[in-house]
């Protein structure tokens, strides 16, 4: 038997409920869920769908550190342990452990897409296996949003939101700026300028809490948002790309 402590409410409130619940050899803390809710707390609303960490979907805190339900064994706690789960504080509680993550759509809208190269038609996409291996990395991002729910940035103040992104989407906009064909430039997206001066890149102080809880284990921090960073400041503070662009607009 396991001693659970499971957060139970709405948007106006709610609290931590005890419950005792039989737990067997290689569970996860998604099983006992579950029970909980064939059990003893049919009306338990929890988010899930594949039961195997590449769905996203049941993203909760357990015991405090953001993670997903599915993947959380219950043999890493010990047998006297009490388990509490509670939904993601980054995000809006709908009821019991499900919460509201719109807002990383929201997010996910504002970055322009992929742009094609206008000279190439289908087919005739070339890359060297390096570039690929580097963007291969960031997709294997199953957004579980447990990145952004632990970016302080976003998860202490809400007023941040609405001009940052979180890493989750910094990494897509580092993912498709280092992308060998991305034609963005010719079709005149800035990607980091937008980076910095939209998707608030400046707020992001690598201290690699997203890359800690990811469950694909992506080097958010070290692959994707300090190589972003730096070619941002190269672009804005080095002398020679600030002449280049001085010479450029006096022949324009």
């Amino acid at each position: 038997m396991a001693h659970f402590r499971v957060w139970r409410g709405d948007a106006d409130g709610g609290g931590l409920e005890d419950f005792r619940v039989e737990v067997h050899e290689g569970e996860v803390v998604l099983d006992i869920i579950h029970r909980l809710q064939a059990t003893q707390a049919s009306d338990l609303a929890v988010r899930w769908n594949c039961k195997a960490g590449k769905c996203g979907s049941c993203s909760a805190e357990i015991n405090g550190r953001p993670r997903l339900m599915c993947m959380t064994r219950m043999s890493v706690f010990d047998r006297t342990e009490t388990v509490t789960v509670t939904p993601m504080r980054a995000f809006p509680v709908v009821r019991d452990l499900v919460t509201d993550v719109s807002f990383n759509y929201a997010k996910a809208r504002e970055v322009p897409a992929f742009v094609p190269p206008a000279e190439l038609g289908p087919g005739e996409y070339r890359m060297q296996q390096e570039d690929v291996n580097r963007s291969q990395e960031f997709r294997k991002c199953i957004e579980c949003f447990l990145c952004q729910n632990t970016c302080h940035v976003v998860r202490d103040h809400e007023e941040n939101k609405a001009a940052f992104a979180g890493p989750r989407f910094l990494m897509r906009i580092a993912e498709l700026d280092m992308h060998p064909l991305d034609a963005a430039p010719q079709a005149g997206l800035d990607r980091k300028g937008t980076a910095q001066d939209e998707h608030g890149l400046g707020y992001c102080n690598i201290t690699k809490c997203c890359t800690e809880v990811c469950p694909e284990n992506i080097k958010i921090t070290d692959n994707a948002l300090i190589p972003l960073k730096e070619r941002v400041a190269d672009r804005k503070y080095d002398p020679l790309v600030w002449l280049g662009n001085k010479i450029r607009r006096r022949g324009q």
